[in-house]
């Protein structure tokens, strides 16, 4: 059944070694997948070099994706007990007390009264206090140049509602 492995030569032997380590290297030093697909048409010229039938082939094949799977599953293990380089896994956090700041906060904006700049439909720009804002209307039309009120800020949805 695994007569093939006596076929092995000097050439498919080095087609499989340089394949797996190339594979093995993509899988823990991920990047544009160049050293990957290399290894991967070296394993399967060393597939096709030491083959004599079908059967050969699909048993190589499965016993280079479970090699590779084993690889796989280590890389996994690294990652989570932080044994793999630091530029894979990302140790840092962006937070406030970092200096992080993710959007301004519109929240000022809250109950202030402004002029619509188009028609909101339900969504369109208002100005307030000379600032330019996105903002969405509660209900529906409003026309441009309409007096509006700031009712709602959820980060950077801003709902306004027609001033009667």
């Amino acid at each position: 059944m695994f007569d093939f492995i006596y076929n092995i030569d000097i050439w498919a032997a080095l087609f499989f070694i340089i394949g797996f380590l190339l594979v093995i290297l993509e899988i823990f030093n991920p990047g544009f997948g160049v050293p990957g697909a290399l290894g991967a048409i070296f394993l399967v010229i060393g597939v096709v070099v030491t083959m004599e039938s079908l059967i050969d082939a699909i048993i190589m094949i499965v016993i280079i994706l479970a090699v590779l799977a084993l690889a796989f599953v280590l890389a996994i293990y690294s990652a989570k007990k932080g044994f793999l380089s630091k530029t894979i896994v990302l140790t840092d956090s962006l937070n406030e007390e970092g200096g992080f700041q993710g959007t301004e906060d519109l929240k000022v904006f809250l109950g202030k009264e402004g002029t619509t700049l188009t028609a909101l439909r339900p969504a369109g720009t208002a100005e307030f206090n000379g600032t330019r804002l996105d903002v969405v209307s509660e209900f529906g039309y409003i026309e441009k140049d309409t007096k509006v009120k700031v009712i709602d800020v959820e980060g950077r949805r801003v709902v306004v509602e027609k001033i009667k």
